[in-house]
């Protein structure tokens, strides 16, 4: 599936891809896609989230029945062994014998109870090479019970811990990809604010240089001082260091793109301004319905909780009486040939009781059962303020999401209006009705209006995957992320 998935993209990138002499057209959409399916952080995402899957299935294969085979083939044995005799001495008498035994059993976990109920069949086989005797025993049949009394039951607790565990690993994962969306949306508009760099300082490069022109023609017929002059051969100089700069700044965030999206070609990447959200609102009681709804946080507010009662139950458990109870019933025999077993098979019944009860501890338990109370305390006050701090966070990102919306919107029209007065500057200034300083001026504020204008849509379109990653909520299409 991944790999379908992964050439889908790769198809679908390559076609929509304009290239033309080495160049490359790359929306943000494409960029953040590509990031998700092939970036080495995606594919460490992907491998976290299998490794927490195989962990559930073993923990769910705890409660499935276990078939059994235990065998002890050969077990031979040439020695020596120490024997004692009626009168109380002892002899050391050769030994030379086989004492093999194979066994199959059917095991089921009971997670209410946290004992294990079992079916077991068993066939032991001794061989005594001295004597040139062969004996049989076997279990030919037999059920058993051990069941723990009054002892912590981990197999109650895991059923109610381990689901929430598996659900918030698959919410992380969700989270994973978001997270790289941020980075690559950044990355993104590192070289999209490069970019547009290299187009001001080329584009002022090209313009100083006709000014220059003009300026000179003046300077010939008397009409401007000297001082004009080498000030737009310090303006030319300027936008001549700007170029080479900005070209150093396209490179590096160009490599930082690729390496990181896993676009490996040389081509040169032509990004594409990427328009606002066409979704106006975002309710803050919505998103927070939605965090809550799909966060991995939010199911580990609960996943914490039952730990923190867990341990309690532990340290109780711990601090009484522990007994476990051992039964079972069952045919067995015994004789010089298989068949013998089958004949005449006698009961088998085994009943025990084990128990151990704290009667001087000198205060353990108790310090145990209240560190862990204390430690249950702890952990709902901590929860509580990181509820506080969830909630909080959601509310301050949707507030900062709409205030980006207008700032957006407010630097859009000043990158407008200081586009048109430096144009108007430029025609007065060859009309000879402008100072070469007011120019300068328009040069200046035309350049920072339009990073103002790229630095608003940057600050826009992260606040927008940072949101997206609180909530795990597409506001766009309005639908959960999946």
């Amino acid at each position: 599936m991944k790999i379908i998935l992964f050439q889908s993209l790769l198809i679908f990138t390559l076609a929509t891809f304009s290239q033309a002499q080495g160049n490359a057209r790359l929306t943000l959409t494409q960029a953040v896609e590509m990031a998700k399916a092939q970036s080495t952080a995606a594919r460490q995402a992907a491998t976290t989230k299998e490794t927490r899957y195989w962990e559930f299935r073993t923990f769910q294969s705890n409660f499935r029945p276990q078939l059994l085979l235990n065998s002890r083939l050969p077990a031979f044995t040439r020695s020596f062994n120490e024997v004692v005799q009626p009168d109380g001495t002892i002899l050391f008498q050769p030994v030379q014998n086989n004492n093999s035994s194979v066994g199959l059993s059917l095991e089921q976990n009971v997670a209410r109870s946290g004992g294990v109920i079992y079916a077991t069949t068993q066939l032991q086989r001794f061989d005594d090479f001295s004597r040139n005797n062969t004996l049989y025993n076997g279990t030919l049949f037999a059920v058993g019970l051990e069941q723990p009394l009054f002892r912590f039951n981990e197999m109650k607790w895991d059923r109610k811990i381990e689901p929430l565990k598996f659900n918030e690993s698959q919410q992380e994962y969700i989270e994973s990809l978001e997270q790289i969306a941020t980075t690559a949306n950044a990355l993104y508009f590192d070289l999209l604010l490069a970019q547009v760099n290299l187009s001001i300082a080329t584009t002022n490069q090209k313009n100083t240089g006709d000014i220059l022109r003009i300026a000179q023609e003046k300077f010939d017929l008397g009409k401007i001082s000297r001082n004009e002059i080498l000030q737009l051969q310090l303006e030319q100089l300027k936008a001549e260091k700007a170029v080479a700069t900005a070209k150093r700044d396209v490179e590096i965030s160009t490599l930082n793109l690729k390496a990181y999206i896993g676009l490996q070609n040389d081509d040169k990447l032509e990004l594409e301004e990427p328009q606002p959200a066409t979704k106006p609102l975002v309710p803050a009681e919505k998103a927070l319905a939605e965090a809550y709804a799909n966060r991995a946080d939010a199911i580990a507010f609960s996943r914490r909780l039952l730990e923190a009662e867990r341990d309690v139950a532990k340290a109780k458990s711990e601090s009484g009486l522990n007994a476990t109870i051992t039964a079972n019933i069952g045919f067995s025999n015994r004789g010089q040939k298989i068949s013998d077993l089958y004949v005449q098979p006698q009961n088998q019944q085994v009943v025990s009781i084990e128990f151990t009860m704290p009667v001087l501890d000198w205060g353990r338990a108790q310090s145990r059962q209240k560190t862990a109370e204390a430690n249950r305390q702890l952990t709902q006050y901590t929860i509580e303020q990181d509820q506080q701090n969830f909630k909080q966070q959601i509310y301050t990102q949707v507030t900062l999401f709409e205030m980006l919306k207008d700032q957006l919107s407010l630097t859009a029209r000043a990158d407008s209006i200081a586009s048109e007065k430096y144009q108007i500057a430029k025609d007065r200034y060859v009309l000879g009705d402008l100072s070469i300083t007011d120019l300068s001026i328009a040069f200046a504020e035309k350049d920072q209006a339009r990073r103002d204008f790229i630095g608003a849509l940057r600050d826009y379109w992260a606040a927008f995957y940072q949101l997206r990653w609180l909530t795990l909520y597409d506001f766009e299409k309005q639908e959960k992320i999946k």
